[in-house]
């Protein structure tokens, strides 16, 4: 897919938790989005942050075609991202779009169990919204601290059947996303993203239940290209790098149970 450097203005942003910032952004010139696939991210860069030289990935979170915009799910973890959620409407960010690869739906497939833990939920979204426009019925199993911590649940129950898990039990099914039944049934494929441990958790349990499972790495990325090699991940047939040959893969392809 082509690639584009391109200003978008800030639409709006949403404080919707004291450590996320969503922000709705459209192309600043008036111009179409281009073509994005679930899974897909930005770079972006910071021009606000006097400390922040490179650019920050950021997951594709939704693609409102309708509105032309596009939104960013940001989680304020450092001075770059502070940058971010600061940003008020009007003001113009630049991204490099559309990065990396993308969520399938394989052939035979129907039944899809869509994973997200924490700031991992942002390409669910996108990617349960592509899912349900192709006539899917996909499910979402969120998993988070507490229930405040919980992330756009409004969106994800208007696409689809929606569990959840919090460490303290203070809603849906305590404990961690793997101790939560609806893991146990048969799905033909399981979609995930969030914390590097909950990654291989999940991946784990898939495995021993026979079901593929496809994550979303969240490698740190400088570049976004393949040049500075600092997001390489190790697989089957090597190192490579999560920009460009992910940030999906199907965890066969990793080393992770090796």
């Amino acid at each position: 897919m082509k690639k584009h450097i391109l200003d978008f203005e800030v639409v709006e942003n949403r404080c919707i938790h004291n450590l996320y910032s969503l922000l709705v952004v459209k192309p600043a010139d008036g111009g179409k989005l281009p073509e994005i696939k679930a899974g897909q991210f930005v770079q972006v860069r910071i021009d606000k942050s006097k400390t922040t030289f490179l650019r920050r990935p950021i997951s594709v979170n939704y693609v409102d075609a309708g509105k032309n915009e596009l939104w960013l799910l940001v989680r304020k973890a450092g001075d770059g991202t502070q940058a971010l959620a600061q940003m008020k409407p009007g003001e113009v960010l630049n991204l490099i779009l559309p990065l990396g690869n993308y969520f399938k739906a394989r052939e035979g497939e129907s039944r899809f169990l869509l994973v997200g833990g924490g700031v991992g939920i942002a390409p669910m979204l996108f990617w349960g919204k592509q899912l349900k426009e192709s006539g899917y019925e996909p499910e979402f199993l969120i998993g988070a601290r507490s229930e405040a911590d919980l992330l756009e649940l409004e969106y994800l129950n208007k696409i689809g059947v929606v569990h959840v898990s919090t460490d303290d039990g203070s809603a849906g099914t305590p404990g961690v996303v793997t101790l939560n039944p609806v893991l146990m049934q048969k799905w033909d494929r399981v979609y995930c993203c969030g914390p590097a441990p909950m990654m291989k958790a999940v991946s784990a349990l898939s495995r021993n239940n026979g079901v593929p499972c496809d994550v979303s790495l969240e490698n740190m990325m400088a570049c976004g290209l393949g040049a500075c090699l600092c997001c390489v991940e190790k697989t089957v047939k090597g190192n490579v790098c999560v920009c460009t040959e992910g940030p999906i893969f199907n965890t066969n392809e990793l080393t992770w149970h090796d």
